[in-house]
């Protein structure tokens, strides 16, 4: 085991110039450049058998890896003199998960413990708000019934209770609520089952790393006394079934073996099975010469929700990637690959298919596949037909000036993706319509009964111009008008048979707030459209015209329920959820430029 551990010094030595990077974002996204760049120059290496795999270094726990870079006599490992942080950095990276995770955050040593447990009601009887969506449709919205929040109570919204997230360093799951009961996971690799009224925990369950996604809640079969479970993946591809009543395990599957693949969109409940997305974590350094560029192939994964077991996988490029040249080096490059899902699957049960958007390519030629709205067979997994919202998009990081090297394309594309997810919608006269969105703030509508025909497309973005200033994480929709938050700044609203444009709020952030930026997925109700922005600012705005009803100041320190420190920060990915009388939300997340960390989950509701 020794040996084994010792093998990690070969690459390690390059690490401290990286502290830097790491200390400002969690290692798990910063770090994992690090190994790209620096550990790959010997682990994986046939001629290196000493030095395991990548992968095989993902199976050891962040402590293991950490107690191995503290204690080791490795006269090669001492001279490095690395700094406490620079350990913790390569250790979090490694594992998927922060530190001291399973030690400190379980629900039992909580203050704040609801005094009982009762039977959990059906999540499908009263109002709630389920996975990311909403729906298998993905619209975002909720209508008044389940809100019980008016566009005149809005200006009145107060704060009930906030409860922190335990060593977490950026709030990045979506809050489900189903049942009474809330329902959210954490980077520090903890899903918690909170009260929705008073913020009291009932369990926690501790993952295998970081889980950055929104909760499905749904009914299992045949698992004793579990009645309904609760569905989601983790940051090492694992997909999860959990007794939603008391948080025990009842199944886990790894969906993806390749160690760049990341779980990151939420995985879609609909009738009995689990749809699980996959994208790839390999662009962020794949231009280094000692990264053998690309491996990685988004795909959805089909999985039966009750026990677990793989029903069907399809992947966006259906062909798998194979050697194609070495580079000047002598490091052997693969293709096709790339075409990441970072969203939800949208299911649609007329046409028995699933839809779900996909990201560029990681090199050349681009699939036709890349950056297009897929339709796949409910049953089979089979492609059934697509539709390419942009061409010839190959792309990897920080291939631009002196820094394109051989790995990359020769022909650079713009990274436009269709990240966000797919509103299956039924406007007005009873058509029914799909409607994409990509980061350059191109928006199109197809109809789903004639194969994806063109029903209307335009843009968005609030200067076109402006690279990928458009959609990332998703809009919401009523029976009329659609809306988006954009990463350039404000909310949009369109309509929905037409694409014209409504209205436009350009929510400038507070002064010292940074840039503006309104990337987080926004929710609607009857009259009112909420939007957590880039500067921390969560705001309620009127369907109507787009003025601002209500705003609150997210970035504070807040007294929490289970008496953790806790402040907001950025909202620059999940977006607030309603129901029963509430709204929801997580507040700080973080991805350079100013932003801040936060690990707040906060509750609102009228006065």
């Amino acid at each position: 085991m020794a040996k084994y551990f010792e093998a990690i010094v070969c690459w390690i030595c390059a690490i401290a110039g990286f502290a830097g990077v790491a200390q400002a974002q969690w290692a798990s996204e910063a770090g994992f450049a690090v190994v790209q760049q620096q550990c790959m120059k010997c682990h994986g290496k046939a001629n290196m058998p000493q030095a395991p795999g990548v992968a095989a270094l993902r199976e050891f726990s962040g402590e293991k890896i950490y107690e191995f870079l503290t204690t080791s006599a490795n006269s090669a490992h001492q001279a490095l003199n690395l700094s406490d942080d620079d350990k913790r950095h390569v250790a979090e990276s490694l594992s998927g998960r922060l530190l001291g995770s399973a030690a400190i955050r379980d629900a039992r040593m909580m203050p704040n413990r609801c005094a009982s447990n009762p039977p959990m009601s059906d999540p499908a009887a009263g109002p709630g708000w389920n996975g990311w969506g909403n729906g298998p449709n993905n619209d975002r919205f909720q209508p008044a019934a389940s809100a019980d929040i008016t566009a005149e109570q809005a200006p009145k919204l107060k704060l009930k209770w906030a409860f922190g997230l335990p060593g977490a360093h950026a709030a990045y799951g979506q809050p489900t609520v189903v049942a009474g009961r809330v329902f959210v996971g954490s980077d520090a690799g903890w899903i918690y089952s909170l009260d929705a009224a008073t913020g009291c925990v009932y369990w926690s369950f501790m993952t295998k790393a970081g889980m950055r996604n929104a909760i499905s809640v749904g009914p299992v079969k045949e698992k004793g006394s579990t009645k309904y479970g609760v569905f989601f993946g983790d940051l090492k591809n694992n997909a999860y079934g959990v007794d939603a009543q008391n948080g025990e395990l009842l199944w886990i599957t790894k969906v993806d073996d390749n160690y760049a693949a990341r779980i990151t969109g939420a995985p879609a409940l609909f009738e009995g099975r689990v749809y699980v997305p996959l994208a790839k974590w390999e662009s962020n350094s794949a231009r280094d010469l000692n990264y053998p560029c690309c491996t990685v192939r988004g795909s959805v994964t089909s999985l039966d929700a009750n026990t677990g077991k793989q029903i069907w996988k399809h992947y966006v490029i259906e062909e798998p990637p194979k050697p194609t040249r070495k580079n000047s080096i002598g490091t052997q490059l693969y293709g096709p690959s790339g075409g990441s899902v970072w969203n939800t699957p949208t299911a649609d049960p007329k046409r028995g298919v699933v839809y779900f958007g996909t990201g560029e390519a990681t090199n050349e030629p681009a699939p036709n596949t890349t950056d297009a709205l897929l339709a796949v067979d409910l049953k089979t997994g089979k492609l059934v037909w697509s539709h390419q919202g942009y061409q010839n998009d190959a792309y990897i990081i920080g291939c631009s000036g002196t820094n394109k090297t051989e790995n990359c394309p020769k022909n650079v594309g713009p990274d436009a993706d269709i990240g966000s997810s797919i509103i299956l919608k039924t406007g007005e006269g009873g058509k029914r319509m799909l409607i994409g969105s990509m980061k350059d703030g191109t928006l199109f509508a197809l109809d789903p009964d004639k194969k994806g025909a063109m029903l209307w497309k335009t843009n968005i973005a609030v200067n076109p111009q402006m690279p990928m200033s458009g959609v990332i994480f998703g809009g919401a929709a009523d029976d009329k008008t659609a809306y988006y938050g954009l990463s350039g700044g404000g909310v949009v609203a369109v309509q929905l048979a037409t694409g014209e444009k409504t209205w436009f709020n350009p929510l400038p952030p507070p002064p010292g707030r940074g840039r503006a930026g309104n990337s987080a997925a926004v929710t609607a109700i009857p009259g009112v459209v909420f939007s957590g922005a880039r500067s921390g600012m969560l705001y309620a705005l009127s369907t109507i015209d787009g003025h601002i009803l209500w705003q609150f100041d997210t970035v504070q320190d807040f007294t929490t329920v289970n008496q953790v420190a806790a402040r907001g920060g950025t909202m620059g990915s999940a977006g607030p959820t309603v129901a029963g009388g509430m709204l929801f939300v997580g507040s700080g997340y973080s991805f350079g430029g100013g932003d801040k960390n936060g690990n707040v989950i906060l509750a609102f509701s009228p006065e």
